[in-house]
């Protein structure tokens, strides 16, 4: 009985995944409260992942990331990117892509990305490439690169604790590098040969289409405002703003039909395309009010700016509204307008449910932004700013961070003892202060991970595993291992693509270690196979945070990814079957 109760919380879980219901971390922990209050895990088994080693691990590396990133390092190297990238097209694509990888096989790829992406556009406006030609390669590069050590991305870690946990030996810190740096390789000829011809050239859209330079904003003409009986063409807000009307709403009703003739009165609302300039432009005429913040005449302009900016990765606003967290009472300044993707928001921008990868214009003081970008609830993307360079904690935070790395690697430790001394001499010699490296720490990928262990340790415990294994040996048994390896493959990338990689790693881990143990042969191709499977995953902006962090700032559309990713997701998988057994036989 408790096998098919199983069975049908996964399905539900599967389905809260697929569908976005609710934030993934929450479908996560609904999915451990499900299992212990069906009685089919006890509460110490539903909530083990919580001190599980992956989370543990995971929970240290992003404090030891963050002492790293706080100390402006990274920023740091910006200027010498930037000077690099506006040579050639192409030197930007290789420096952007290399120094994605590079960093992001020790630390947090979703925090590189979100350090390149402003970079990346600051580039693209002096040089007039178009965003949409470097940013996924800039995210696809990432994910190459953490596949690289064990730090690399969170799913490494967690395949590695899960395996231990259940006798086998953990992989080292460069265990897998070498399979991985061939698909690497295999990778960056595809992101520098192929998907140049693949991406799109996006700059500009028609005029009813906001490009990733533009917003929809909704603007009311106050008294006095030289708009008023003229028409639509003729009227500051099209002519001197370049603006597009995109509706009228008089005395609270829709002009259902208007044209260039159509006159505009007092008290109009007006939903506009505009570009960021221009509605900094209109912000300082007082005979305009702009939705979200009405009250224009109590409002000191002197100190204020136009800032365009991304909900990253781990942002606490998503999955909120704006009403909800009390944004503007919380953080003093206003959101003027959202684009989700590539839609513009044309409702209430205040009841808009918040998103990763969502563009904010956001009307702030620099104190007030810095303290949005302090707390990691957005990154600015209008202007880049070079980061000074700390060099009294940037220093000791490197050598900490390459202690961590050698310990582990060197087997002198584990990557959870070692991971954890790091962390403490962090927070011990002041480098990074209590309250800023439990800033640091992504809780809402920790209690994503803690739920989704609880579906593999309930498989796991039902026999679920065991008898999804057995079904598979009675139908692959007979084929090559190379064969099943490349299926296994197959099956995780694909499941990737529609649930989180945790999730996926967390559902397949088990069944590989059944189904291996059945086939009397060596577990570990089939763990590095999932290991890069999950990470390996280009052909949707929802497969992978970073992907989705991209897309609006990209103007990318749905389909890019398809066009750009398939093919570069059927060659990794084609390669990998290969790859991984010249260096894992089994």
């Amino acid at each position: 009985m408790d096998l098919y109760i199983t069975i049908g919380i996964i399905g539900i879980g599967i389905f809260l995944f697929i569908k976005d219901v609710f934030s993934i971390d929450t479908t996560s922990i609904l999915i451990m409260a499900l299992f212990i209050v069906s009685g089919v895990l006890n509460p110490e088994e539903g909530f083990s992942g919580f001190n599980h080693p992956a989370t543990i691990t995971l929970g240290c590396m992003f404090v030891v990331s963050g002492a790293i990133f706080r100390s402006g390092l990274i920023d740091g190297l910006s200027s010498h990117i930037i000077r690099i990238a506006k040579i050639h097209f192409m030197f930007a694509l290789i420096v952007f892509c290399a120094i994605s990888a590079v960093f992001s096989a020790f630390v947090n790829d979703a925090a590189v990305v979100a350090i390149l992406i402003p970079i990346a556009l600051s580039v693209c406006r002096d040089t007039g490439i178009a965003p949409s030609r470097l940013l996924i390669p800039i995210s696809f590069a990432a994910l190459f690169g953490g596949t690289c050590t064990l730090i690399g991305t969170s799913t490494n870690i967690l395949v590695s604790s899960i395996a231990q946990k259940n006798g086998y030996e953990p992989f080292g810190m460069f265990e897998f590098s070498l399979p991985a740096l061939c698909l690497l390789v295999i990778g960056f000829i595809y992101l520098l040969v192929i998907a140049p011809l693949l991406l799109p050239k996006r700059k500009n859209e028609n005029e009813k289409v906001a490009t990733p330079e533009q917003y929809i904003a909704e603007v009311v003409l106050l008294k006095g405002n030289d708009d008023i009986n003229k028409t639509v063409t003729q009227a500051d807000i099209s002519q001197k703003y370049a603006s597009n009307i995109v509706s009228i709403i008089r005395n609270g009703e829709a002009i259902s039909t208007f044209d260039s003739d159509t006159k505009l009165e007092e008290n109009d609302r007006l939903k506009i395309i505009i570009g960021p300039n221009r509605l900094s432009s209109l912000k300082s005429d007082r005979t305009y009010a702009i939705s979200g913040d009405m009250q224009v005449d109590n409002q000191d302009f002197t100190h204020k700016h136009l800032y365009e900016t991304l909900i990253p990765a781990g942002s606490s606003l998503a999955g909120s509204t704006l009403k909800e967290v009390s944004f503007r009472n919380v953080y003093g300044c206003t959101v003027l307008a959202i684009r989700q993707r590539n839609e513009m928001v044309e409702n209430n921008i205040s009841e808009v449910m918040l998103k990763e990868g969502d563009l904010l214009m956001i009307y702030a003081s620099e104190d007030e932004i810095s303290e949005l970008v302090d707390t990691k609830l957005i990154i600015v993307l209008s202007e880049h700013k070079e980061k000074k360079v700390n060099y009294k904690k940037a220093i000791p935070a490197l050598f900490i961070a390459v202690g961590v790395v050698t310990a582990a690697a060197l087997g002198i430790t584990s990557i959870l003892i070692s991971s954890m001394v790091g962390c403490l001499l962090l927070v011990t010699t002041t480098i990074i202060k209590p309250k800023e490296a439990y800033d640091a720490i992504e809780w809402k990928v920790i209690f994503m991970l803690a739920g989704v262990l609880s579906m593999g340790t309930a498989l796991e415990k039902t026999g679920g595993a065991e008898l999804i294994s057995e079904f598979a040996f009675s139908n692959l048994g007979d084929l090559d291992p190379r064969i099943t390896l490349s299926l296994i493959f197959l099956i995780t990338f694909l499941s990737t693509n529609v649930l989180s990689s945790k999730a996926t790693a967390a559902l397949m881990v088990p069944i590989v270690l059944s189904l291996a143990t059945t086939m009397e042969i060596s577990e570990k191709p089939f763990l590095i196979a999932v290991m890069f499977a999950c990470s390996l995953t280009f052909m949707t902006p929802v497969s992978y945070p970073t992907n989705t962090m991209v897309y609006a700032p990209g103007n990318y559309k749905f389909n890019d990814y398809l066009k750009v990713g398939t093919p570069l997701n059927i060659i990794i998988w084609i390669a990998a079957s290969f790859i991984i057994p010249l260096f894992f036989p089994f």
